[in-house]
């Protein structure tokens, strides 16, 4: 397995190879090249520039994954994966801050795996959805619950600018079936389930959405939260973990 980070540098964005926590030089590219042997080390993860780890085409987000999590939410686990879209436009790194603008009411945050696309997928079958694979990376899928419930569609809820943070690195050759997926905000655990839960399983998702839609590199999907979805407050940091990939860290800001 590999750990792939993007950083900020003064020529533009590079990447580099995540090895014990420090960023190595790397002069690939994860979308065409396969990672090799790290370079030179540039410095510890959480003292780079880090950027999100990939600028999907397309977020394709999957609702109510979790029976638990609907349960929570007094709805019905559905029949098949209930699909509903993010902006790019609301996707930011580890360390950037989730903006919630004032009087949007109750803005929650969701925990989720995060599966990138790795080459074009178009009616692929279950058994051979993971070859499509890029990686995996953690996500927090930020939601105004008000509009949410108010709209009767999840839109403008979902695609606040900032409302989708990404990262911190993209974990490849991870086995996406079994893992842990937790939120804590200040410090606190809020959500600790596992994608074994998961109502539809990675490959199924895959198959599933690119029957709908054809799948582009880097495009993201979203695979669902676990229960345990809470508010968020202005000064909050919420951090995001999803086992073998990492901790995705947010601040929050209200106002503006």
């Amino acid at each position: 397995m590999a750990l792939i980070a993007a950083f900020a540098t003064p020529t533009g964005p590079r990447y580099g190879l995540v090895v014990d926590g420090i960023v190595h030089e790397w002069d690939g590219n994860p979308l065409t090249d396969r990672p090799g042997t790290p370079g030179q080390a540039l410095g510890p993860l959480d003292e780079m520039p880090i950027l999100p780890p990939i600028l999907p085409g397309k977020l394709v987000c999957v609702g109510r994954n979790y029976a638990a999590h609907a349960a929570e939410h007094h709805a019905a686990v559905p029949d098949e994966p209930m699909l509903f879209l993010k902006p790019p436009s609301a996707v930011i790194a580890h360390g950037a801050p989730i903006q919630i603008p004032a009087g949007i009411g109750r803005v929650d945050h969701e925990a989720e795996l995060a599966v990138i696309i790795g080459r074009r997928a178009r009616r692929v079958r279950r058994e051979d959805a993971l070859h499509y694979v890029l990686g995996y990376t953690c996500a927090n899928d930020v939601s105004a619950r008000d509009f949410q419930q108010k709209d009767g569609q999840w839109g403008r809820a979902k695609g606040f600018d900032t409302f989708c943070p990404l990262g911190p690195v993209i974990a490849t050759d991870l086995d996406p079936s079994r893992l842990a997926v937790r939120a804590r905000v200040n410090g606190e655990l809020r959500q600790n389930g596992n994608t074994a839960d998961m109502v539809f399983d990675v490959p199924f998702l895959i198959a599933f959405i690119s029957a709908v839609m054809t799948l582009e590199p880097g495009d993201v999907i979203l695979t669902g939260t676990p229960e345990g979805v809470g508010p968020l407050s202005d000064g909050d940091v919420v951090q995001i973990e999803v086992e073998g990939i990492g901790t995705l860290s947010n601040p929050v800001e209200v106002g503006g």
